[in-house]
């Protein structure tokens, strides 16, 4: 058993962002000609179709970070066998309720636009019998990470125990050396290794078993994320280097956008591109400026965002349920709103705010105070109340688990 540790407020809010990003980055999909989506609009708008170029560069990889080190806590007073029984609980569960009555609606609004006939009773029996997304109808849709997150936990267990076991910890201040001066960097390059030589043969899939270039590349983000709040000094590393990771992060993507935008990719000036150093040397950037953004974020949270409140209480226990919500809402508002004769600016931004206050309202009104539907969506149970240990007895009588909250 390990102490505890203290969760910190600035990785709340950094996750509170990431998800924000998410509602903004898919809200947008319905508005840009480059990603197929579920639900298209007839007209499409440049300016979110940079907007989402950008989010896409760290959106996901900033989760996967900001995961990692929720794992870590989790990790605390816990063993391997407890927090591989936590994850399938907090992982699982959400993820087969979403794919057996969240994710249902978002296919059918799809096949209706494809031309199914009947309504949704006579579609949901089809989840069943037409096999996987996207010839069938079972499909994780949006909660693909919610998957992989629990992959990478039960596969890592073993390596995070040992992390934070004495041995572990030991190995890890060996490593203080690469928190002095800008030797963190180090960190990303397995990850960018792998995106660089990889990602072109193999592109994102979300499915778990043909993601051959994406799955280790964002187990990288939730590796680096454990080993850095494992080993604080890491952690002061990425603050003290966040203008140099600010400034790199920012040149990387002018240099991309000037590429993209003048059409002088790899991929549209060299016929043999797949055999040309310079289409490695621009994978390798687009690897970097992903990493640069992600410690970005984390550098100046740490410095300016460590600050708890209730408001961060309440948001912090609304994320996730958000997140396993929002992509359905947003897929049924579009399904309605691309028939619109409206102009896309506004269509994206009724959708962006329709779908926060429908989730959050659902959220509030029929998740938050059921604890039937708080173990459905992933939530903590509700706070018990913990007898104030006057005496010996009193102390002993207080549940285990109960012990290190009284002790924080």
């Amino acid at each position: 058993m390990q102490p505890s540790s203290p969760r910190q407020a600035y990785l709340d809010w950094l996750r509170v962002i990431a998800i924000v990003g998410v509602l903004f980055f898919h809200s947008a999909m319905p508005y840009v000609s480059d990603w197929g989506w579920h639900i298209k609009n007839k007209e499409t708008s440049n300016i979110l179709q940079e907007f989402n170029a950008f989010l896409h560069r760290f959106r996901m990889p900033l989760l996967f970070f900001i995961s990692g080190t929720v794992s870590y806590f989790m990790l605390q007073n816990r063993s391997s066998g407890g927090f591989i029984g936590l994850r399938f609980r907090r992982l699982f569960i959400p993820l087969l309720l979403g794919m057996l009555i969240i994710v249902p609606p978002q296919v059918y609004m799809e096949r209706l636009k494809q031309g199914f006939q009947g309504n949704f009773l006579d579609f949901y029996p089809t989840i069943f019998t037409t096999g996987a997304y996207p010839k069938g109808n079972l499909s994780w849709h949006h909660l693909w990470f919610i998957l992989y997150l629990l992959v990478y936990d039960v596969v890592c267990a073993p390596l995070f125990v040992w992390l934070i076991s004495a041995n572990g910890k030991a190995f890890l201040q060996k490593l203080n050396r690469l928190a002095k001066g800008r030797l963190i960097y180090l960190f990303i390059i397995p990850g960018v290794l792998v995106y660089t030589f990889f990602s072109l043969k193999y592109p994102e899939t979300n499915d778990l078993v043909h993601d051959y270039a994406y799955l280790p590349y964002w187990l990288f983000f939730l590796l680096a994320g454990f080993i850095c709040i494992a080993n604080p000094v890491f952690m002061d590393s990425i603050e003290r280097n966040r203008r140099i990771s600010f400034a790199v992060a920012f040149l990387s993507l002018i240099s991309i956008n000037y590429l993209r935008w003048n059409d002088i990719e790899p991929w549209k000036i060299i016929a043999d591109y797949e055999h040309d150093w310079r289409t490695y040397a621009y994978m390798a950037l687009s690897a970097i400026s992903a990493w640069m953004w992600v410690l970005t974020a984390v550098g100046y949270g740490k410095k300016y965002l460590n600050k708890s409140s209730k408001a961060l209480n309440y948001i912090n226990q609304a994320v996730y349920p958000f997140y396993v919500l929002h992509q359905t809402v947003i897929v049924i508002l579009t399904f309605y709103v691309v028939r619109a004769p409206d102009g896309v600016g506004l269509k994206y931004m009724f959708t962006v705010i329709a779908t926060f206050f429908i989730s959050m309202g659902i959220f509030h009104l029929f998740i938050k105070p059921y604890p039937i539907m708080r173990f459905l969506f992933g939530m903590k149970p509700k706070d018990k109340q913990v007898v104030e240990p006057k005496s010996e007895e009193n102390y002993a009588r207080i549940e285990p688990e109960k012990l290190t909250e009284f002790a924080q």
